[in-house]
């Protein structure tokens, strides 16, 4: 069974990496050296609308970009079940079928599952999953240990890589709009609720998604929680 302390030793390692892309890849890279796995898909999670978007997929033979993979998580029990858990979790064979969706599905010979959840504290903010796995790959209780442990010891150096400045705080009013958002108000429920333009409120979040460095609201608001800005 993997060690803590060489788990940490490891991904102490990446903080030696400067780029956001070869930091995610890393990730995915340490994650097969350590598993007995063939394949990673990279995604991360917002809680507004349980949305998993992919980011990357890593195989022996190299990097796909899955930006396509959009799912809500609750159609999907596995994923939904480690998140909400905040546990590592498998399935095979019929269960495997019933869990999850064609989308992970690269090859015949799939039938089985593995996912990880990577966690700040009490925040999901993206999770791990693999469905190729080595011949003698043994997926039991104590490998879901340290699996575990994985992703609670990414998503630690994830926040620690991604600090924010303070140049890209949110000003009261954009955080104001982000949490309505997070609540599920819309756009026309903000204007008025709030006494601006709905072009106002568009205005608001198009800055804060623009500080935070992030490709949509949905990633913004995983982000807030993620960062503890918002619960």
């Amino acid at each position: 069974m993997t060690s803590q302390y060489t788990l940490q030793h490891r991904i102490q390692k990446l903080e030696e990496v400067t780029s956001h892309e070869e930091r995610l890849f890393k990730v995915l890279e340490v994650f097969l050296d350590f598993y007995p796995v063939k394949n990673s898909y990279l995604f991360r999670f917002s809680p507004l609308g349980y949305l998993g978007e992919g980011i990357i997929l890593l195989t022996t033979s190299g990097i796909v970009h899955i930006g396509d993979i959009r799912d809500d998580i609750r159609t999907l029990p596995i994923i939904f079940s480690s998140i909400r858990e905040k546990k590592a979790k498998y399935c095979s064979g019929l269960e495997f079928l019933k869990q999850t969706s064609s989308k992970y599905i690269t090859s015949s010979n799939v039938n089985s599952m593995v996912v990880v959840p990577i966690c700040f504290r009490s925040v999901v903010i993206g999770y791990i999953c693999s469905t190729e796995f080595e011949d003698t790959a043994v997926i039991n209780d104590n490998v879901l240990s340290t699996l575990t442990l994985y992703g609670k010891l990414i998503g630690k150096f994830l926040e620690k890589s991604e600090s924010v400045e303070d140049s890209q705080v949110l000003s009261k009013r954009e955080l104001e709009v982000m949490k309505r958002i997070a609540w599920g108000e819309s756009t026309k429920e903000m204007g008025v609720s709030m006494e601006i333009s709905e072009l106002t409120v568009k205005q608001y979040v198009k800055t804060a998604i623009k500080k935070l460095g992030v490709q949509n609201r949905s990633h913004a608001i995983g982000e807030l929680f993620r960062r503890g800005i918002i619960s």
